[in-house]
């Protein structure tokens, strides 16, 4: 009877409790990160150049397509603000015409989607990690700054014109006669609203809010009819596969745009999937990432859709709304594909500013004065590098930019790497431990003995001016050492023009009669180093396993 009992019991009674807490949380999660794609979806269609029901054909195909893939729990995927203008970008330099946006997106889409599968299939996801994050804060700042500038023609009701940041502000102001001042004023009472609503009331959804009180001002005093711009008809947007049809040749030219698409579309999602990861004790795998964003680019190329990739905004929404699961994003597209399936006709009295208002309020936050301040007080080099980054996206637009950015980090990673640090050794009394003299004053220097050790790995890129450090280490000595002994245990691997330089080194300091020798070899390198000349200069009795060793070796008294 018991047994009985229990199978008649509700099917819900007999979930456990935490999992429809989890249930529940991920629908309210689903149901909030919907209430920011659909306004966002059309405003970011329109900095896309394609029409707003695009944005409808790729929202629920992203959003299912990264669930099934991707490994973080939080990462919402979706159009973006800095996806949907490098697309516009990449776009407008294969063609200006309107009527071709929409195929060209696609295909770019689908190019983006391929390149991040084949990188994340080939273990590359490692590479995003050299555009160094003070690039990335200032290309992130210009964007920002570029696409509100796009925005205010929207705002004031003019053309934003074309050209970089400094054009399209110098056409905004020049055309200042023929600013609309209704639009001006429910451009500016958009973003004022935004901005309130957002500082007091955090939870509502701020940008579904002003959106909804934009149709419903526009309907009740007929805006249109005072100057007033608005979307129009978007048609019914329910997603049908169609096949980008563009020439061969525009395949080959966005091609080229497509790499800059692709490191952004990534590096924004992995950093945003990464930032949540820490925060609830996840792993995130960078390859399976690559491969999730590839996918769902890919497949959203294949509707219609346009570039995507994480978004920030919708990921912390659904956080804080109590999403814990992919679970979130399969409800949010659900409510997409019911919105596109039989609600589009509502957006067709939307003033476009209200739109141009909630894109700049999406953007701000990429405007991080904070982090280019904290680099100046402790970190100039990276300011450097930000500001450099910024004025390129400002100056020379959007992917020129993005290509600054990339070379100022590789010169980071490189002046980073080729300068390492060459530390002068002495015993710490009553230990067997070698310190750097300069950081430990107890420490004692072995007497006609130089000491070094590289602070990081030898590499084709640095080992040239550690042989002239060791040199000029020499040259200023009292009295030249008799022996120069070398801690490599910071090198896990000796190339061959490592271990060329190092022979160069050999020979240098031969003909002072100053012998060289090297202690703490790893296993590798000394494999490396046994099939060298240098190994029959050195001789076994030159290599040691530690820096004692080899300074007892030389009959210095120390240990």
């Amino acid at each position: 009877m018991a047994a009985e009992r229990s199978s008649r019991r509700p099917v819900a009674d007999r979930v456990p409790r935490y999992r429809r807490e989890l249930l529940r949380g991920d629908v309210l999660a689903g149901l909030t990160v919907w209430t920011l794609i659909v306004p966002e979806a059309v405003a970011y269609a329109e900095i896309a150049g394609v029409p707003p029901q695009n944005a409808f054909y790729a929202a629920p195909i992203a959003l299912v397509v990264y669930a099934s893939l991707g490994s973080s729990r939080f990462l919402v995927v979706g159009a973006t603000s800095a996806a949907a203008v490098l697309s516009a970008s990449a776009v407008k330099g294969v063609s200006g015409d309107p009527d071709t946006a929409v195929g060209l997106s696609a295909a770019l889409a689908v190019i983006v989607g391929a390149v991040l599968v084949a990188a994340g299939a080939a273990r590359l996801g490692f590479l995003t990690s050299f555009l160094a994050e003070p690039a990335l804060v200032g290309f992130l700042f210009g964007m920002a700054l570029t696409i509100m500038v796009r925005q205010a023609g929207k705002i004031v009701g003019v053309s934003g014109g074309e050209g970089d940041f400094f054009q399209r502000l110098a056409k905004l102001l020049s055309q200042a006669n023929g600013w609309s001042w209704t639009t001006v004023t429910v451009g500016v009472s958009a973003i004022v609203s935004l901005l309130l609503l957002e500082r007091l009331l955090p939870r509502l959804p701020a940008s579904l809010a002003v959106l909804a009180a934009g149709l419903l001002l526009s309907q009740v005093l007929d805006l249109h009819a005072h100057g007033v711009a608005t979307v129009g008809r978007i048609p019914v947007a329910v997603p049908v596969p169609h096949l980008p049809g563009i020439p061969a040749a525009d395949w080959a030219e966005l091609a080229a745009g497509s790499l800059g698409v692709a490191l952004v579309a990534f590096a924004e999602s992995y950093s945003i999937g990464g930032r949540f990861a820490r925060l609830h004790g996840d792993e995130v795998a960078a390859d399976r990432e690559m491969v999730a964003v590839g996918a769902a680019n890919l497949a959203v190329g294949f509707f219609r859709g346009f570039s995507v990739s994480g978004s920030a905004s919708r990921s912390a929404a659904a956080e804080g709304a109590g999403g814990r699961s992919r679970m979130v994003s399969l409800v949010a597209a659900l409510l997409v594909l019911l919105t596109g399936a039989f609600l589009t006709s509502l957006f067709t009295p939307l003033p476009e500013a209200v739109l141009g208002a909630i894109v700049i309020v999406a953007v701000k936050g990429f405007l991080r004065v904070g982090e280019l301040r904290r680099y100046a007080t402790h970190d100039r080099p990276s300011l450097w590098i930000a500001l450099t980054a910024l004025i390129g996206v400002l100056v020379l637009d959007l992917l020129p930019g993005l290509l600054l950015a990339v070379l100022a980090s590789l010169v980071l990673f490189i002046a980073y790497a080729s300068t390492p640090r060459l530390a002068v050794l002495g015993l710490l009394p009553g230990t067997g431990v070698w310190g750097d003299l300069k950081e430990h004053p107890r420490a004692v220097a072995a007497p006609g003995i130089l000491v070094i050790r590289p602070d990081g790995a030898l590499f084709f890129g640095n080992v040239d001016r550690v042989r002239s450090a060791v040199k000029d280490l020499v040259a200023a000595s009292d009295a030249p050492p008799r022996a120069v002994v070398v801690d490599l245990t910071a090198s896990y691997r000796l190339g061959l023009p490592v271990l060329d330089t190092l022979a160069d080194l050999a020979a240098d300091l031969g003909r002072q009669g100053i012998e060289l020798r090297l202690a703490r070899v790893r296993a590798g390198p000394a494999r490396s180093l046994s099939r060298h000349p240098l190994h029959e200069t050195l001789s076994p009795e030159r290599l040691h396993t530690t820096v004692t060793e080899a300074v007892d070796a030389l009959g210095d008294g120390h240990g």
